[in-house]
């Protein structure tokens, strides 16, 4: 569980589900999806990435990394997309989107596609996709710059920063990522609906916001018939609608 300690004092007299999110963010869909899923009453604080509204000093006090989502629970912050929907499903246990016999299982999921966003699905979806819109003047470079500490981060927006472009060795490099983690995700999903089994769980909600936007972006899935099986299925759940559709109904379009 990753709580921090907000410098913006304003956030700390929140009270109930406040969620500051990106309509076009990934991780931001899970979090939409499992209170969704969850039926939760929640404030929207949403943040347009497109106008850089995450790089300014109350935002970063927040969020110290300057990323989406961040939720506040009754004055509480938590940051980290994977953390949040564990911290929802503990907090609001009905219904559960865990097997209690598979716990680490599903946990080793959710580290997977963390540790794949930001050597992988960082780089492939800038590359196709956002990095002409999300480029930075010289002002929201030096100021972005001046807030963000975080030397992972800082070294990934240096890579697209000005007219930098990511290499040729980045793309090959996430490309091989993505391929090994699909690849475990189509033999996961041979036999069974989901990918814990046969309960929708926390590990479904992880993926499959990654699947939508690299889709987005002209990923080629007829390699993973499986998967691909997977991903109808979770379209058609309401949470995917209300949590994903509703706030970004065509990733290729943004």
């Amino acid at each position: 569980m990753t709580i921090i300690e907000p410098t913006n004092e304003s956030v700390k007299k929140l009270a109930g589900l406040h969620l500051y999110h990106g309509d076009i963010s990934n991780c931001s869909m899970r979090v939409r999806m499992t209170l969704e899923e969850k039926e939760l009453n929640w404030v929207s604080h949403h943040i347009d990435l497109k106008k850089k509204e995450n790089i300014t000093d109350e935002y970063f006090g927040i969020n110290p990394n300057g990323l989406v989502p961040t939720l506040v629970h009754d004055g509480v912050v938590h940051i980290e997309s994977n953390d949040i929907i564990d911290y929802l499903d503990a907090a609001f246990p009905d219904p559960s989107l865990r097997s209690a016999d598979k716990e680490a299982e599903m946990l080793e999921w959710l580290k997977l596609s963390a540790d794949l966003h930001v050597p992988a699905i960082k780089p492939y979806v800038y590359t196709k996709k956002m990095a002409p819109k999300l480029k930075k003047s010289q002002e929201e470079e030096a100021k972005y710059k001046d807030l963000q500490k975080n030397e992972e981060l800082k070294e990934f927006h240096s890579k697209h920063a000005g007219q930098n472009t990511f290499s040729d060795d980045d793309i090959r490099r996430s490309e091989e990522l993505l391929s090994d983690a699909f690849s475990r995700l189509e033999e996961s999903l041979k036999d069974a609906p989901w990918i814990m089994g046969d309960q929708f769980s926390l590990a479904d909600i992880s993926w499959i916001p990654i699947n939508f936007v690299l889709v987005g972006c002209g990923y080629d899935y007829s390699p993973y018939p499986n998967v691909m099986r997977w991903m109808a299925s979770v379209q058609a759940r309401e949470s995917y609608r209300k949590g994903i559709l509703n706030w970004c109904e065509d990733f290729s379009k943004v």
